[in-house]
């Protein structure tokens, strides 16, 4: 009895069939509900217009019509599932906010424009700053290639003023290297630069082609044909050298230029070259080799004559003069040593034939003043 009670007292709670019709349609309202939530959302980022949504609402209340309601209890039932739906609520809030309206691009060409304005604005503006601080002139300058010449020198040919702005020597770099070859030593310069502010000095100095002697000093001559006016101390000098007794501007210059056309192997011969002009060439010069041979030349026809004491010198037996002066031919030195003594015979000769001259012509003219005085004498 107690169990048939129990199975009295707890039926099973079966729905009727308007409740389960009720039901499915308040399910599929609420997924057309979130359809229509997220269709909202969509047209909301596109930028759609309010129409598209009011089209929306009819298609769906269209749709709301043609559903069948099964009766007038089950409407009013759904009216109020709707109305507790926080779905339709928060729908409900978002119809009644206004659509905020989309912020407009700027364009591409707008924005160029600022960039061409702000930019070099700003760094017109850095670069003034920078050039009202001490940092616009800071240098770190170094020589090198420089072996004759002081760096202070090379510094002070250069021009480079410590006040002066470090962006002017670099934009200005081949101006102050083309000043530093006013210095006599230079042949050419070039200035490099490292960032931030090093900058450095790279030179090529003349070579010293010979020295001018005079008495027991030696003034380096250089291969710009310039004689440097500061003699070196003879410790200092090249174990073979060759020297120079005269030191006119013209005459060197010109020896240089000759000498820079001839071979390497007749430079290396030659130890002395100096003038001696005879009366028919008056720049002739007497060039003395290192095995004592001399070559007499023109300064004027150095380059062209010189070259040809190569095919004579293998001809020579013994120390012997080279004599180019008027074509080229050859003697020994010792027929040279006679051939001077010589004539240095003949004019002690006519020196002393001069000077008797001169003796007895004395002579007569003492006798003829004592012959007058002697005369007067008498007269009186």
């Amino acid at each position: 009895m107690s169990k048939d009670k129990k199975k009295e007292s707890n039926p099973k709670k079966e729905l009727s069939e308007w409740q389960k019709r009720n039901q499915e349609y308040l399910k599929k309202k609420a997924e057309e509900e979130a359809a229509l939530a997220e269709e909202k959302e969509k047209q909301a980022r596109m930028g759609k217009n309010s129409k598209s949504l009011e089209e929306s609402k009819r298609s769906s209340s269209d749709s709301d019509q043609n559903e069948t309601v099964p009766d007038e209890e089950s409407s009013e039932k759904e009216e109020k599932s709707q109305k507790d739906d926080p779905r339709v609520k928060e729908e409900k809030k978002k119809k009644e906010k206004p659509e905020k309206p989309a912020k407009p691009k700027i364009a591409p060409v707008h924005i160029w424009r600022a960039v061409s304005i702000l930019v070099p604005s700003v760094l017109a503006l850095l670069l003034s700053v920078y050039l009202l601080t001490p940092l616009s002139t800071i240098k770190n300058i170094d020589v090198k290639g420089n072996s004759n010449t002081q760096a202070d020198d090379i510094k002070q040919a250069s021009g480079i003023q410590d006040s002066d702005y470090t962006l002017a020597l670099l934009l200005d770099k081949e101006t102050y290297a083309e000043r530093i070859k006013s210095n006599h030593w230079i042949e050419s310069a070039n200035i490099d630069y490292q960032f931030p502010t090093n900058f450095t000095i790279e030179v090529k100095e003349f070579d010293i082609v010979g020295y001018y002697v005079s008495g027991e000093e030696y003034y380096p001559i250089l291969s710009s044909g310039a004689v440097e006016s500061t003699p070196v101390n003879r410790l200092n000098l090249p174990e073979t050298y060759l020297t120079v007794t005269f030191n006119d501007e013209q005459q060197v210059k010109e020896l240089i230029t000759g000498l820079s056309t001839i071979s390497e192997d007749i430079k290396s011969q030659i130890q002395k070259i100096e003038l001696a002009p005879s009366k028919a060439t008056a720049d002739l010069l007497k060039i003395t080799m290192l095995d004592t041979d001399e070559v007499l030349v023109p300064l004027s026809e150095l380059s062209k004559k010189l070259p040809y004491y190569s095919k004579i010198k293998p001809q020579l037996t013994e120390p012997s003069v080279v004599d180019m002066e008027a074509g080229a031919y050859s003697y020994t030195i010792a027929d040279k040593l006679i051939e001077e003594a010589e004539e240095k015979a003949k004019q002690e000769a006519k020196e002393a034939e001069k000077k008797k001259q001169e003796e007895e012509k004395k002579k007569q003219e003492e006798q003829g003043n004592q012959s007058q005085t002697s005369q007067q004498s008498q007269s009186r």
